[in-house]
């Protein structure tokens, strides 16, 4: 496969890319992402076979159940990360071993439903919290320990809602091209 063709298939809406100002439409728009997430998974999951979901996303990729698994868990750590910024002065938050967790298990062979189920009652709680933030809010930071970075209440709504995004589209054009639909 050409490597044109791998960065398609590896990053199908671009690379994750921020304003340098985040306005209030953006956060208004990033929430909305975020708030129909877990419906707009759920209907372009729900009716795939086992045979299907076990079908990796791109060459060396997850599958399509290790890759919804991946999201629930994801958005998990994203919703922790805005408690400890809401809550805490500049907390330096624990990363993952996103590919360790999605080689449990779980992640192998668990019900999609569990995961989707879980993204309801999750985007439920996120974006109910979302909307009730204030501009100061907003600007609370958590620190990410690769690199050391800091990193805004709104930069992160901005990086999850194209977490989701990215991910919704490589689930979409899977099914495009093994012409499931």
């Amino acid at each position: 496969m050409e490597e044109l063709d791998m960065e398609q298939l590896r990053y199908p809406i671009g690379h994750m890319a921020l304003p340098d100002i985040i306005t209030e439409e953006h956060i208004k728009e990033w929430i909305s992402i975020l708030e129909h997430l877990p419906m707009r998974l759920e209907n372009l999951v729900k009716d795939l076979s086992d045979q299907q979901l076990e079908t990796p996303y791109r060459p060396e990729g997850w599958t399509l159940r290790q890759l919804i698994h991946h999201i629930a868990d994801s958005h998990h750590h994203s919703y922790t990360r805005f408690k400890w910024a809401l809550t805490e002065e500049r907390p330096l938050i624990k990363a993952y071993q996103e590919k360790d967790w999605s080689a449990l298990f779980d992640a192998q062979t668990g019900p999609i439903g569990l995961s989707l189920d879980y993204m309801k009652a999750l985007h439920g709680k996120l974006v109910y919290m979302l909307k009730g933030l204030s501009p100061a809010d907003l600007e609370r930071v958590y620190i990410h320990p690769d690199g050391n970075m800091p990193v805004t209440v709104a930069q992160n709504i901005g990086k999850y809602a194209w977490h989701g995004s990215h991910h919704l589209a490589h689930i979409e054009n899977l099914i495009k091209r093994e012409g499931w639909r």
